[in-house]
């Protein structure tokens, strides 16, 4: 249950530049709607991603859901969640926690603190740290370094170990910062300022885990640079194919709304 930022973890799983681009296209072939989804909508049944909404939250009582299906079944599975800290605010989310902890459910709660909920910073949103509402609800929370990637996937492996043995969910609370305005329309220097956003930016995850792999001999700037000629044609590719794809036809748009083929009865 990704939120509809989540290209990154999208891909990293299995999507395809081709399947996203078919969304943002709105074109026929898009997995997730058929192009009737907004982009960042994502779904696949391949993949077992759960196609979200535009309603923030919405994707946590869903992902706790699916993880009580789990334990009834008795299935090793693992539901996982995202979302930023905004959305740690909303009802969805308390109510998703609570439950998750009371049936000590198999879910990974993450929260993407960004440090703005659109233009309103993380000290006018929150009383104290996301990571400790966990305990109200009897699991534990964690808060990581989110730009440090080998720190995040020891303490998401940490948070599914404790889920497949049965002790419960985990909130992790990954500390990033958003460095561009939140739209295109978004003027953020109105809130905050341009010497914040450089200051940030030193801590800017992508270059510091490059420099990284570089230290320890097993990356370079010459692989790095036919890596991203090989993204860029990709690219290309994928968004040449989806603008040439044919769009739905108009009556497409009623598809799954009506139970015309039901049985008698109903369902």
């Amino acid at each position: 249950m990704p939120y509809y930022r989540d290209y990154g973890f999208v891909l990293a799983v299995g999507m395809t530049l081709k399947e996203l681009m078919l969304s943002v296209f709105a074109k026929a072939a898009d997995i997730t709607s058929g192009g009737r989804q907004m982009p960042g909508h994502f779904g696949s049944r391949r993949l077992r991603i759960v196609t979200g909404s535009s309603p923030v939250t919405t994707q946590v009582p869903h992902a706790v859901g699916i993880a009580l299906s789990a334990k009834m079944k008795n299935e090793k599975l693992v539901a996982y969640t995202s979302f930023g800290e905004g959305s740690s605010n909303q009802g969805d989310f308390h109510e998703g926690c609570n439950f998750a902890g009371v049936h000590k459910l198999p879910v990974i709660f993450m929260c993407q603190n960004n440090q703005y909920a659109i233009s309103v910073p993380a000290h006018r949103q929150l009383g104290g740290r996301v990571c400790d509402r966990a305990i109200g609800y009897g699991f534990p929370g964690v808060r990581v370094d989110g730009n440090d990637p080998l720190e995040v996937y020891r303490t998401v492996k940490e948070a599914r170990q404790r889920a497949i043995a049965g002790e419960g969910p985990t909130l992790i609370e990954a500390m990033v910062y958003r460095l561009s305005p939140h739209s295109t329309s978004d003027n953020d220097m109105a809130y905050r300022t341009k010497e914040e956003v450089e200051e940030h930016r030193k801590r800017d995850g992508l270059p510091r885990f490059k420099q990284y792999l570089i230290d320890c001999g097993i990356w370079s700037e010459e692989a790095d640079e036919e890596l991203n000629q090989t993204i860029r044609k990709l690219l290309d590719e994928a968004t040449d194919e989806a603008d040439r794809a044919p769009f739905p036809a108009p009556e497409d748009a009623l598809l799954h709304v009506y139970a015309d083929d039901a049985p008698e009865g109903g369902y």
